[in-house]
């Protein structure tokens, strides 16, 4: 049996917890089974990187077998292409879908988990249709409306929470591809922000651009040392996703 049991409204245990070979729609159905529906799931994409916006997603998928989406997991197991892929098919047949990006300078200026908490609720409250439960990946929510549950690698065992991961990976992956166009100098298209050797060398050579973390303190020295931000080049209009929320339901 999984470590954690399910809890209602007022924190009470519900019937049955999902066993571990139970399957990744196990939580949904026994939520379902106690009274609970729809189920959203929530996850966030960008938490270790020191370059580029975090971007919160929330899934809630269809009910039934005929909602269900085979291939569904840790959108960081998947390759590329499988996520774009998933990505599409999340996105036309989930019953609800947010993605919210938060930009960098929000990061340091508020702090990573203030804005991942924060950009949850905002993923949670865009979703068109309302959860009656909420599936966290790895830590609690705290401020909802609907009771939820922190599920430890919760993309790995959980459909909608891995549907979630799957949104914010790939609406980041596309950001960070178009800052690289703004800013070939780091190579954002290939580690997409994350701490790499080559990033780190390309931070050491050029100095930050605005969209680095500055409150990093790998970034931080990079600017010590360099004394200068590379600004890149000049362009019309807001860092791509920048503040955005977008979503849709089927």
């Amino acid at each position: 049996m999984w470590g954690r049991t399910l809890r209602g409204m007022k924190g009470r245990p519900l019937r049955f917890t999902p066993r571990r070979d139970a399957g990744l729609h196990a939580y949904e159905r026994a939520l379902e089974h106690a009274g609970f529906s729809p189920v959203a799931g929530v996850d966030e994409a960008g938490r270790g990187a020191c370059a580029g916006p975090l971007v919160v997603g929330a899934v809630i998928l269809q009910g039934g077998r005929g909602g269900r989406i085979e291939g569904l997991t840790d959108s960081k197991m998947l390759t590329p292409a499988r996520r774009e892929e998933l990505y599409a098919e999340i996105t036309r047949r989930a019953r609800a879908w947010s993605a919210v990006i938060i930009p960098c300078h929000d990061i340091d200026r508020i702090g990573l988990h203030r804005c991942n908490v924060a950009g949850m609720r905002r993923a949670l409250a865009a979703l068109d249709t309302r959860p009656a439960y909420v599936l966290s990946d790895g830590f609690p929510v705290p401020g909802l409306e609907a009771p939820g549950l922190a599920v430890i690698k919760g993309d790995q065992v959980a459909a909608c929470v891995a549907a979630a991961s799957i949104v914010a990976k790939v609406t980041r992956d596309r950001i960070m591809v178009d800052l690289h166009r703004r800013y070939p100098e780091y190579g954002f298209d290939v580690h997409k922000g994350y701490v790499t050797r080559a990033h780190g060398a390309a931070l050491a050579e050029h100095g930050p651009c605005p969209e680095h973390r500055f409150s990093y303190v790998n970034v931080g020295r990079a600017l010590r040392n360099n004394g200068e931000v590379a600004l890149g080049e000049k362009t019309e209009g807001e860092v791509p996703g920048e503040g955005r929320t977008e979503g849709a339901r089927v």
